[in-house]
Formats: structure tokens, C-alpha cells, sequence
């Protein structure tokens, strides 16, 4: 069936801030949906209160509403653009649920709205547990032995019955929020309670636990005509009790007989045909007992999840472009196959490759904070890797984590303590796969570890393959390395400085010599859908080790984007809106546009967005291996935030061009020493400060800048390891942990303004002029992380002498950085005197938030300057803010019950909200402005 043409304008519902268990993955699928339908020539109208993604950005969608996500708000913008249809399967759980309250509240009908892509009936049949449970009895679908309780009587009711272990599942809440394990009896009540109060309708479901069983999911998409396809199997390397945000996964499925996952495909599609008569796509996730095969339904998504953006990447099938065509009544065998432009849409992928993800943890912001995994998702991001084997992907996935690992172990982080191991692999956390590992080095038996952690013995396997070759290793020198075994390394995903460390006495760069000495070099594999039955017609490559490469660089200039990696907090999202205008400005300017980076959740991992995609971890050996391969102009790191930045020595080091603002030149504002020099020679104001490397001279420095001081280490982002301490007792112990949990480091100790307001400024310079993007005046005073500060633009109570100084400091400093491109510059005011506390010549998590509130497109007009290509002159920037944009920070201090919800300079947010008020006599903005009095008066 053609395209219903009754459907001329489409509104999508976003899923508003990053919150921990709904992160950028809407992000990614709601912008290739409104970029999928205006190929169709449909008007796209999307709400989403998050201005630091590209979804939220002019280039997505014909009208952008950076409203706040309620029912009102929609209300209006459906007679506002007299809406056909409303799609809100792009926005997670919070547009499912908005869209079930719009239908209670007649919404759809009032206006003759249709919803598309999803029924409502089925939301309901999916998040009702106990109708979710009665429909697959229906079908004669397996699941858990379970009780529905609506309150505290019967919860008890349904435990006696069922017996413990069991499980506590809250309906609708995302992530896991509120549900539980209950091992026994005594813990039962207060998680019982807990469960309760999450669910919006007090309504949990009480369980039998599968603990130990494995865990799949597939991803399913479904036309008008009743064809289903399955686009990806998914497996949980960690068993049934750990969530699946939170689990290891693994595709296509490692451990899964052929003729149980025929089963699970009937009853997956099965379960897909019984929640309602719609087309678009779904997430099953399936348990299965190891002994006997047996299965059962875990629960039906009839939206894109978390996993249909993994699952989009691992294949190079976007399922949520299909899913939005489907939507608009076109068939599957009516959709072109984008990789093979040969092929129907209607061709389930097949990989001749192996995806690794892991995910990201940020537990070192929540102090205090219970670190073991469970059934509520705490990850904030995660990483996806591709490799010929799961070992080589593994390991790749590793490298990519943004944690200071340069593999699976092998790199002298491994933990000795054998009590240590063992409780970490009976409670598992972040680091089980790295214990896992370190157990089999110290002779723990494949056995107990399996019977501890219960993953498949296929999965333990590989990994003590991985120790018997490093004892292999240890018998050689680099130079008698045999050239066989060195293969054999490297196409187990060992990095150079892995083998270096294992070897001993060698460096990186010694061991990449030799191995290219030996011809070992990577070669790079198209992701082609098809296991190269059919030729790819898209860029989209990972690296590996073997003879063929399939990456044949053009001719044509170049210019590298080096991207962000994964989603962590400090660093999130708006560091791939950056990179995405990034490649926008190389192209529109007439450059090869390369991206390079290994996050599946965000858009500039899109095949489409850049010319040529390298979805490879952004760790040194394989940017340099690309950049080896491409021979760009030159490689962009100020967009992608600190894991970008942190690539900029080395590219110097080895003679490769930066484009936008020279590493020396970055390096004096990274550097407090030489960058307080700088202000010293401008004239500019600053808080007295000093540099140790141990507590002793820290103790020195703070006497003589004097109480309170604020401790932190050079180099990181996100206020990392930041403090505030008011005597020598308190700062040695800061001290002392700071150089523990990042040894190396130098400490600054600048003395703290106390009671002080915080600014700041963004600005873009091309070496010539200076324009001032925008000026904000936080709420929080200065000491709480401007990323945990409500920040007003423009400023509402700043004197029009501290406005200037900012202006002139702003310029003044970017100027004498030499700055090319962005520049966010961080303040204090104290009795009507601006300091500078920071300058970071990089793209800021502001800029997108300005960028949206003026209407301007900023990081275009930064990474045009930064190319070299234009010059501010050239730009012609119109403002259109009326009154105020205030950004607001977003915490998911719920995953965290435990954790002291206290600002300070170490920045707990997730995400963010922007709001606009007309002027500042609104409640809404004389509540904050009150609370900001209270603060400054404390």
C-alpha cells in the first residue's frame, strides 16, 4: 500500500531531558524519523523541552517547539499547525504515556488527530502488567508466575504465594525505576513500598525471579499488510537480575540454538500481532532457562528502545526511519534497503560480524551510592563495538569505555585482592567484566566463576582464552615476537600498548612499529546488512585485521570529526549536537566529511550524517590508524568534548593539523599555572591560586591563597573530583583521594569566593574579531557546577559595568588564546568585580542551549570559521529571544535514594530543560530568583 495521503503534517513527541534509562537514543531515532517523513514531503512539527540535541535543531524538522512535554503544550501546537497525525513512538516512555493521557483526555478526537505507528490500546496492553500477563496466556506465550497488587495487602498476599526470590516490576516507569529483587522476607516490605509509590498508578506486579536465566531481546518492525521482519537478535552477556541497560550485550546472539530462536521468533511475532493493529517497530525481550530451553516473555515495547538505536547500528538497518514510513501506510517491500539501494526494506540483516555493548557508568558522581547492578537501570551511556570475532569486539569496546583501560585487562589496573574479586563477582557492578578476567589470571577455575556470576561458559571461555595467550606473550622480546602470534594479538583486539605492558620495558609506539614492520595493519570491513550478499552503497566501516580493505580513500579534501564517545555525566549530548553541525559546515564547505566515534545512541553515528563513518573506538591507535589511512586536511577536536580534547597532544606530538585553535594554545587555559599567568598579563581579574603535587605542598599553597579553597584536578571535565574545604584536616584528605583516583594528576588550589554570583559567556573569535554569543547569569551561586546551575540568558540583575567587563575580558582572552572557533569562559562576581575562574577554548555544553534560544546556528557558524572557509564578517546573526531563556538542570537522583541530593563543584546533573518567560515578574522565574536569594544570603 502507497503512502497515505490524508497525512500532510505530522507532529512527533520528544522524550525531554537525559534522565537516566532514557537518554539520547530517542534523540537519534526521533530525528531520523522527522527527517524520514519530510522526504515525503510531510510538514514535521516535533515538541521536546531539551535544547541540547540535534532533534531540537532547525535542520530536523519545519517547526521546533521547545515546550514543556505535557498535554496542554500539544494541545495547542495541534491547532497552532492543524496536525494530522501524531507519532510518539520516537520518545521513549515519557511520549508513550503523554500519549495515553491526550486519548483519556480526548484530545485525539477533539481535534481529529490520528495517532500513527502505534495503537493506543496497546500501550496499555504492554504497560499493564497484569494485562501484559493475561494477553500472553492468551497466545500461549510462557510467563512467570506473578500477582498483580494495588496495595500493601495484597502485595504480602501475592509473596506468600509465589515465594522468594521474586521480583518487584512497577507499571509504567522507565528504566527499572522502583522495581527489585527480594531475596528474602525481611527485605520484602520496603521494596514493596518502594515499587508502589513509583508506579504513577500504584501498581506493581509481584513475580517469581528467573535469576540466572539468560536474556535476548529482538527487535521487530510491522507493516499495514501484517509482514513482520526481525532486524536484530540481541543477547545478554550478564544473566536474568541485571537490567538490560545496564547488561553487556551481544549481537547477533552467541549462545542461542537454532531451534530455540526459531521459537522465540514465532512467539515474538506472535506477541506483536496480539498488542493491536498497528505498523512500526517493537523491542521483545525473552528469558530463557539454560537447561531445558524454556521460554518466557519478559515484556513488549511498541515503541523504539534503547536497543532499537543499538540495534540500528549494529545492522546498518534504521529502524526508525523504516518504522516512520511503515507509519504513513507504506509497506516493507515498498521501502528502499538504504545500504544496498538494490534491495527491499522487507530483508531481514544478516551480520558477518560481531556488536559488543557495554555500558557507561558514572558512579563516582554519587558518592555513597549502592554501585550493585539490579532490575533499576543506573547506567548513563554506554559504547558499541564491531569486530570479526566477540573477542576482538570485546575488547574494542573496552577501549572505548572512557576509563583509562586499554583493553580487557593487560594494562596493570587488575585487581589483586582475591576477596575483592570474588564479592565483585557475586555482586556485580561496573568493573565484573574486568574481575572476571582478573580472577582467571590468579587460577580461579572457568567453573566457579560460571557458577557465581552464572554467565554461559561460551562467553567465561573467550575471555580465559585471552589469559592463556598473555602468558604465551610473556615468553617472548618485541623483536622475536613471532609474526603469526603478533596477528593473533591484534585480531583479539589487543592494543599496542596492551602487548607494550605485556612485554615490558617497550613503549606503544615501539610495539606499532614492529607490527607494521611485519606488514600487520588494520584493514577496514563495510557494514553492508547483507553479509556481503549484496554490494553496500554506504560509507558506514570497522576496523579489524585482515587482507581485503574495503575503505578506499577518495581523492577529495578531508576533514576528521573526532567524536565524543559515550554519554557520561558532564559529557552528554550536546557535544554530539556539536560534532553532527560539525560535519554539516565540512560538507556545506566543501569537504569530505569523516566521522569517527563509538557511541550507538547519538546522531553522528547516523551512516547518513557524515560521508564516511569509522564507528571505532576515539582511543589513539585507531584515530591514528585512520588518519594514517585518509590523510585528512586535518582533524576537529574542539566539538566532541574531553574525549576529543584529549586526543589533541598526541595529534600534535605526531605532526597532525588541528583544526580551530592550536594544542599550545588550548593547553595554556587547561594549564592554571600558565593561564593565570596570561590573565596577570592582560590585566584581568582572577582568584589567587597555586599548583601541588602532593598534601604537603598543598597545605603550603592553601595558607597563602587562604580559606575556603576550592581543590581540583588539571585536565578533567564535569568538575571531576572537584572540593571545597575550609582547613588543613579536610584538605589533605581531599588531596590524598583526588591523587588516588587519578594518580599523576597535579592538584589546583584556588582560593574560593565565597557567596559570589557565577556568569558566563560563550563566544566564537576567528582570530580577528570576537562575537559574543550569548552572556548567562546563574541562579546557584559560584561553587555549585554551572552544569547544576539554572542559568538565565540574558542576564537579569548583572550591573551594566560587570556586563562589560565580561564582554572585554571575553574578547581580551580570546584574542590572546589565538582562538579559532569557541570559547566559554567561566566567572565570578563579588561586590560588583568579574573574575575569571576558567576559560575552555572548546564547543561548551551551553552553546546549543544559546544556539536554540536565539534562534542562530552557532556551532555552524563556529566550525566554518574553524575551517578556515568564512570569517565573522561574513555572517549576517539576528537574534529573536523575547524576554528570557532559562536552562534547567535535570538530576536522576531516584536510580540514587541513598546519595545526598547537595550541589557542589562536581556536576550530578543528567541532563537539561530550557524554558522562556516574557519577563521576570513570572512566578515561575520569582521562585528560582528567591531560591537564589536564600543561597547568597546563607
Amino acid at each position: 500500500m502507497p503512502k497515505d495521503t490524508s497525512i500532510r503534517s505530522v507532529l512527533i513527541i520528544g522524550s525531554g531531558p537525559i534522565i537516566i534509562g532514557q537518554a539520547c537514543e530517542f534523540d537519534y531515532s526521533g530525528s531520523q524519523a522527522a527527517l524520514s517523513l519530510k522526504e515525503e514531503g510531510i510538514e514535521v512539527s516535533i515538541i521536546n523541552s531539551n535544547p541540547a540535541t540535534i532533534m531540537t535543531d532547525k535542520v530536523i524538522a519545519d517547526h521546533v517547539y521547545l515546550r514543556p512535554l505535557t498535554v496542554d503544550a500539544i494541545e495547542e501546537i495541534l491547532i497552532e499547525r492543524k496536525i494530522d497525525a501524531v507519532l510518539p513512538t520516537m520518545g521513549g516512555q515519557t511520549a508513550l504515556n503523554l500519549c495515553k493521557e491526550a486519548e483519556e483526555r480526548g484530545v485525539w478526537e477533539k481535534h481529529g488527530v490520528r495517532v500513527i505507528g502505534v495503537d493506543v490500546a496497546a500501550i496499555e496492553k504492554t504497560e499493564n502488567r497484569e494485562a501484559f500477563k493475561q494477553l500472553m496466556i492468551d497466545i500461549g506465550v510462557g510467563v512467570a508466575t506473578s500477582r498483580i497488587a494495588n496495595s500493601f495487602l495484597e502485595g504480602k498476599e501475592a509473596a506468600q504465594e509465589i515465594g522468594y526470590p521474586l521480583v518487584i516490576r512497577p507499571s509504567y516507569t522507565l528504566g527499572g525505576s522502583g522495581g527489585g529483587f527480594v531475596h528474602k522476607k525481611e527485605e520484602f516490605d520496603l521494596a514493596l513500598k518502594r515499587g508502589l509509590e513509583a508506579s504513577p498508578t500504584h501498581e506493581v506486579l509481584v513475580e517469581q525471579a528467573v535469576l540466572g536465566w539468560k536474556e535476548y531481546e529482538l527487535e521487530l518492525l510491522r507493516d499495514s499488510n501484517d509482514n513482520v521482519i526481525i532486524i536484530c537478535s540481541i543477547e545478554n552477556f550478564d544473566p536474568m537480575g541485571i537490567h538490560t541497560g545496564d547488561s553487556i550485550t551481544v549481537a547477533p546472539a552467541m549462545t542461542l540454538s537454532d531451534r530455540c530462536y526459531q521459537e522465540m521468533r514465532n512467539q515474538a511475532i506472535k506477541m506483536m500481532r496480539a498488542i493491536g493493529n498497528f505498523a512500526g517497530g517493537c523491542n521483545v525481550q525473552f528469558s530463557v532457562n539454560p537447561i531445558n530451553d524454556e521460554i518466557i516473555a519478559i515484556e513488549i515495547n511498541p515503541r523504539v528502545s534503547r536497543s532499537s538505536a543499538l540495534a540500528s547500528k549494529a545492522t546498518g538497518y534504521p529502524i526508525a526511519k523504516i518504522a516512520s514510513k511503515l507509519a504513513i501506510g507504506y509497506n516493507l517491500d515498498e521501502i528502499e534497503n538504504q545500504i544496498t539501494k538494490t534491495t527491499s526494506a522487507y530483508f531481514e540483516p544478516s551480520l558477518d560480524y560481531v556488536i559488543v555493548k557495554i555500558p557507561r557508568w558514572n558512579f563516582d558522581k554519587f558518592k555513597g551510592a549502592n554501585m550493585e547492578l539490579g532490575l533499576q537501570m543506573k547506567s548513563v551511556g554506554e559504547v558499541m563495538a564491531i569486530g570479526r570475532t566477540f573477542i576482538e569486539a570485546l575488547q574494542k569496546a573496552c577501549q572505548s569505555l572512557e576509563i583509562g583501560r586499554a583493553g580487557l585487562g593487560a594494562d596493570g589496573k587488575n585487581v589483586r585482592s582475591i576477596d575483592e574479586i570474588m564479592y565483585g563477582l557475586e555482586h556485580p557492578s561496573w568493573n565484573r567484566l574486568f574481575l572476571i578476567k582478573d580472577a582467571m589470571a590468579m587460577g580461579v577455575p572457568l567453573e566457579s566463576i560460571r557458577k557465581v556470576t552464572r554467565i554461559d561458559k561460551w562467553f567465561l571461555s573467550q575471555i580465559q582464552e585471552l589469559v592463556q595467550l598473555e602468558t604465551e606473550l610473556k615468553r617472548y622480546t618485541l623483536n622475536n615476537v613471532p609474526k603469526d602470534f603478533m596477528l593473533t594479538l591484534k585480531q583479539k583486539g589487543y592494543s599496542d600498548i596492551q602487548i607494550a605492558h605485556l612485554l615490558g620495558n617497550v613503549t606503544e609506539d615501539e610495539v606499532f612499529e614492529r607490527r607494521r614492520s611485519l606488514g600487520i595493519k588494520r584493514v577496514y570491513k563495510m557494514v553492508d546488512t547483507c553479509a556481503a550478499e549484496f554490494a553496500a552503497q554506504t560509507p558506514y566501516y570497522y576496523s579489524t585485521f585482515e587482507e581485503e580493505n574495503e575503505s578506499i580513500p577518495s581523492d577529495r579534501k578531508k576533514i576528521i570529526v573526532l567524536g565524543s564517545g559515550p554519554n557520561r555525566i558532564g559529557q552528554g549530548i550536546e557535544f554530539d549536537y556539536s560534532c553532527v553541525h560539525g560535519l554539516l559546515a565540512a560538507k556545506e564547505s566543501g569537504f569530505e566529511s569523516i566521522m569517527i566515534n563509538c557511541n550507538p545512541e547519538t546522531v553522528s553515528t547516523d551512516f547518513n550524517m557524515a560521508d564516511k563513518l569509522y564507528f571505532e573506538p576515539v582511543f589513539w591507535e585507531h584515530v591514528r590508524e585512520i588518519i594514517d589511512l585518509e590523510k585528512p586536511e586535518g582533524v576537529i577536536v574542539q566539538l566532541g568534548g574531553q574525549t576529543a580534547l584529549k586526543m589533541a597532544e598526541k595529534l600534535h606530538e605526531n605532526g597532525i593539523k588541528i583544526i580551530g585553535t592550536s594544542f599550545n594554545d588550548m593547553d595554556v587555559a587547561e594549564d592554571r599555572g600558565r593561564f593565570s599567568d596570561l590573565l596577570k598579563e592582560l590585566d584581568i581579574p582572577y582568584p589567587r591560586y597555586g599548583v601541588a603535587e602532593n598534601a604537603e605542598e598543598a597545605i603550603v599553597v592553601a595558607n597563602e591563597v587562604g580559606y575556603p579553597v576550592l581543590v581540583r584536578p588539571s585536565y578533567v571535565l564535569g568538575g571531576q573530583g572537584m572540593s571545597i574545604v575550609i582547613n588543613d584536616e579536610d584538605l589533605e584528605k581531599a588531596v590524598v583521594k583526588l591523587l588516588g583516583d587519578l594518580p599523576g594528576n597535579r592538584v589546583l588550589i584556588d582560593h574560593f569566593l565565597d557567596r559570589a554570583e557565577e556568569t558566563e559567556s560563550d563566544s566564537i573569535c576567528d582570530g580577528e574579531d570576537v562575537h559574543i554569543i550569548g552572556l548567562m547569569e546563574h541562579i546557584e551561586p559560584a561553587g555549585i557546577h554551572s552544569g547544576d546551575s539554572f542559568a538565565v540568558l540574558p542576564p537579569f540583575s548583572l550591573s551594566e559595568k560587570v556586563i562589560n567587563d565580561m564582554e572585554t575580558y571575553s574578547k581580551k582572552i580570546a584574542r590572546a588564546l589565538n582562538v579559532r572557533g569557541l570559547l566559554n569562559i567561566q566567572f565570578a562576581v563579588k561586590d560588583d568585580k568579574v573574575y575569571v575562574i576558567e576559560a575552555n577554548p572548546r564547543a561548551s555544553r551551553t552553546v546549543p542551549f544559546i544556539a536554540k534560544a536565539y534562534d542562530v546556528p552557532y556551532i555552524n557558524i563556529a566550525a566554518k570559521v574553524m575551517l578556515g572557509v568564512a570569517k565573522l564578517k561574513d555572517f549576517t546573526i539576528e537574534r529573536k529571544l523575547e524576554g528570557y531563556a532559562i536552562k534547567e538542570p535535570v538530576f536522576s537522583y531516584e536510580k540514587f535514594p541513598e546519595v545526598t541530593k547537595e550541589l557542589g563543584p562536581e556536576m550530578k546533573s543528567t541532563g537539561e530543560s530550557i524554558r522562556f518567560i516574557k519577563d521576570l515578574e513570572d512566578p515561575y522565574f520569582r521562585k528560582l530568583y528567591k531560591d537564589k536569594s536564600m543561597y547568597l544570603s546563607k
